[in-house]
């Protein structure tokens, strides 16, 4: 199949995030996101080159030529293998569920949005919530950064950052806002982490806006001991969630 097939043209809309809601479908990269969106049963058609399918005869795929390919990866040197898939996104009350959720409000960045799902994963959380103004989540490089673990858990879309949090209260979370100035330090808050925790993230440069650090239960910051004037976001999630997952086990 050639770049001019009208199949890879469709496809190849899907860069555009209204074209991606208009039909709920979204291309995942790479044989890592192809893997993982097959397990998840969420892949409508794989498009695999010929040197790929090669290396993978375990799947069934569509062969397409290397300028078709690239029209379908926005990867500098595409491994050779993209799935169309379904949206998997949850509404909310399914994704605000176990011992700790992560909610982002307003994280706009794809690459911290993606690596926090896979912190969130990795750290055993219930489900993520990306609210407000959040990146989407089926831009490429999202999914990308997600590195598999967008198909692992379960990710609520679409909600104002005010609902998501008041969503997650009503689910039984106390809602902890990670805050560089909070009132508690995040290593002496085993008490605020011991029951059910929706953490809540804001955006990168310009952290969580007060009116939402005032609908938050606690305020907790990561103290910092050294010159460094603040982590970057996924770092910080991965350090709360970590905490969270030591609280409760």
């Amino acid at each position: 199949m050639s770049a001019s097939n009208a199949r890879i043209k469709e496809a190849r809309r899907l860069s555009r995030r209204s074209v991606r809601a208009e039909r709920r479908l979204f291309l995942a990269d790479g044989p890592n996101a192809v893997t993982e969106a097959l397990a998840a049963g969420v892949v409508e058609e794989v498009f695999a080159t010929r040197e790929a399918a090669q290396r993978h005869p375990d799947l069934s795929v569509t062969l397409v030529d290397d300028r078709a390919m690239r029209a379908l990866s926005d990867s500098v040197t595409p491994a050779g293998l993209v799935a169309l898939c379904r949206f998997l996104d949850v509404p909310a009350d399914q994704a605000l569920v176990g011992p700790y959720v992560a909610v982002c409000a307003h994280v706009s960045d794809p690459g911290n949005a993606g690596t926090l799902i896979r912190c969130a994963d990795a750290a055993g959380a219930g489900g993520v919530v990306l609210a407000g103004d959040s990146v989407d989540l089926y831009n490429a490089k999202t999914i990308r950064a997600t590195a598999g673990s967008a198909f692992h858990l379960p990710i609520a879309v679409g909600l104002s950052a005010e609902d998501a949090v008041d969503a997650a209260k009503q689910a039984g979370y106390a809602v902890v806002a990670a805050d560089g100035s909070g009132e508690t330090d995040l290593f002496a808050a085993g008490d605020v982490l011991a029951g059910p925790t929706a953490w809540l993230f804001g955006n990168e440069a310009h952290g969580l806006p007060p009116a939402l650090l005032e609908r938050a239960d606690h305020r907790v910051r990561i103290p910092i001991h050294g010159r460094a004037e603040s982590l970057n976001l996924s770092t910080a999630a991965a350090l709360c969630l970590y905490e969270s997952a030591r609280a409760a086990r």
